[in-house]
This record gives C-alpha cells, sequence and structure tokens, in this order.
C-alpha cells in the first residue's frame, strides 16, 4: 500500500508543480493585473474595480461578449446536434462509412489559421466557389462580399466553425460501440421501431459523452481567434468581435493590459458558468 503511494505521489507532483507555475500562478497574475492600471512604459497603480465597471460601459466589449454567448449556444445545439446526427448515421456502417467518415475529419487535421483562409477563398466575392455556384444556378450578376458585409458576416464566421463538428461524431462512435448489441436485439424484439431505439435507448445511452462533447464545443469558443482574425478581425466594425479577440485588440493593438485581463477574467468566469450549466443540464458524472 506505502509503495502504490509513493508511486501516485511521484505521477501526481510533477503534474501538480507544472499546473502552479504555468496555470495556476498565470491566473493568479491576470486576477492580480485586472485590479491595476497596467500598459507597457507606465507604472502599475491599483484602480480597484474601476477596469469592471468601464468594461460594461465599452460598446465593444459588450458586443464580443454577446457574440461569444451567441456561438456558444449555437456550439452547444446545432453544432454538437449535427456531430451526434452525422455518429447515429455512420454507426450505421453502410458503404459509405469510410469514405465519410475520412472526409468528415479532414477539416480538423488542417491547422486552424490554414482553415481561415481556405474559407477565404470559398467565399471569396470573385472568385469563391459559394458566389460561383450562385452564379451558375443563374444569378449571373450575383456577388456578395460574405466576410465583410456585416448582414452575412456574423452567419459566415459560424460557418467556418461547422467542420470541427467531426470531433463530437468521433466522440459519440466510439461511446456508441460500447454499447452492447443485446439492448438493441432485445428492444427488437419487443417491437421497438428505429427511432424509438434511437430515442429511448442509445441517446439516454449517450448523455454522458454527448455532455462532455457540449463542454468542449462550448468552450472551444472561448478560445478561438486564428480564424476570426484571419477572415474578419472582428469586422466589420465589431460585428464578429469576439472575447479573444477583444483582449487581443485590448492588450496588443491599445497597449491596455490591465484592461486586456479583466476580459480576460471574464472570459475565465464565463467558461465556468457555461460548464457548470451543460454539467448540470446533461448531468455529467451521474449513472444512469
Amino acid at each position: 500500500m506505502n509503495n502504490n503511494k509513493k508511486w501516485i505521489a511521484a505521477f501526481l507532483i510533477p503534474a501538480t508543480l507544472i499546473f502552479i507555475f504555468v496555470y495556476a500562478f498565470s491566473i493568479g497574475v491576470l486576477v492580480v493585473t485586472s485590479f491595476t492600471d497596467w500598459s507597457i512604459g507606465s507604472k502599475i497603480n491599483f484602480v480597484g474595480l474601476k477596469n469592471y465597471i468601464e468594461l460594461f460601459k465599452n460598446a465593444d466589449f459588450i458586443k464580443s461578449l454577446i457574440n461569444t454567448i451567441i456561438w456558444i449556444l449555437l456550439q452547444s445545439t446545432v453544432h454538437v446536434g449535427i456531430g451526434v446526427i452525422f455518429a447515429i448515421i455512420l454507426s450505421r456502417k453502410k458503404w459509405y462509412f469510410k469514405f465519410a467518415r475520412t472526409a468528415f475529419m479532414i477539416p480538423n487535421i488542417i491547422s486552424s489559421a490554414a482553415l481561415g483562409l481556405l474559407f477565404l477563398c470559398i467565399f471569396n466575392p470573385q472568385f469563391g466557389a459559394v458566389n460561383n455556384l450562385i452564379r451558375a444556378l443563374g444569378f449571373t450578376d450575383f456577388s456578395q462580399n460574405w466576410f465583410m458585409d456585416p448582414k452575412t458576416s456574423f452567419f459566415t464566421v459560424t460557418i467556418t466553425w461547422l467542420p470541427f463538428a467531426a470531433v463530437v461524431a468521433i466522440l459519440v462512435l466510439a461511446e456508441m460501440a460500447a454499447i452492447s448489441e443485446d439492448v438493441y436485439e432485445a428492444a427488437k424484439v419487443d417491437g421497438a421501431t428505429e427511432f424509438q431505439i434511437i430515442r429511448l435507448i442509445t441517446l439516454p445511452l449517450l448523455r454522458n459523452i454527448i455532455g462532455t462533447a457540449t463542454i468542449l464545443s462550448a468552450t472551444s469558443m472561448l478560445q478561438k481567434l486564428d480564424i476570426i482574425m484571419m477572415t474578419t478581425s472582428g469586422g466589420p466594425g465589431n460585428k464578429t468581435l469576439n472575447l479573444p479577440m477583444f483582449i487581443y485588440q485590448t492588450a496588443l493593438k491599445e497597449n491596455n493590459f490591465s484592461l486586456a485581463n479583466t476580459g480576460g477574467v471574464y472570459l475565465i468566469i464565463l467558461g465556468l458558468i457555461s460548464v457548470g450549466l451543460i454539467s448540470k443540464i446533461y448531468k455529467t458524472g451521474e449513472s444512469y
């Protein structure tokens, strides 16, 4: 027993130290500096809650917060829903199974920056595939700048997240493989239809993994910077501005690190709230 405790400690201590110095210390600095007036080249002064109050008077921050919350909701519903539906379809293992699974995963192999450039080409107003397809359908004079038009920019950026639904599909497929075939056979013997089996057996048994996938999808929206930077940089205006992009612009473009760090604290709080709510809704970690 003592030997086991030594091995446990041997594995836990390095990980704990890394967490303390890399994450905990950084978060501590983030929180402390959010109560100061700090920019490169100036003296650091304690200002209390001034930054927290000031941010809610900042139109760009409010817009970035709203956009981030909307994207979290869309990721948690539409994004996860597409992944789950795709997993259920692929679980039938028809002739297209291997091809569809591979094709669906390809965007996740490409870096986010490269994917952003790819979408810039797809939605290019002159030679993009989307505009060319619409012109081929008879709208010969059609020309739409999807990323830079305030009416379409938010929708277009949202589409760039959809390929990552493949991660949800793979997670759900792995969990479905662990469900015993005897459960399905018993349901069929009792006269259950295919839809009833999915609704009453498959989905309830997938609750934990769907909850986990929802948490991963929702929290991924708290990290999205590269694709937005490559496509719209938060524009036009602040139509596609999210919290990470707001923090980046405030820190590196405006040299206001204290205000940016305050935005970082709000980002952490939003993440904790999102994880807590999703865990409660799906009752993740609880037995069936």
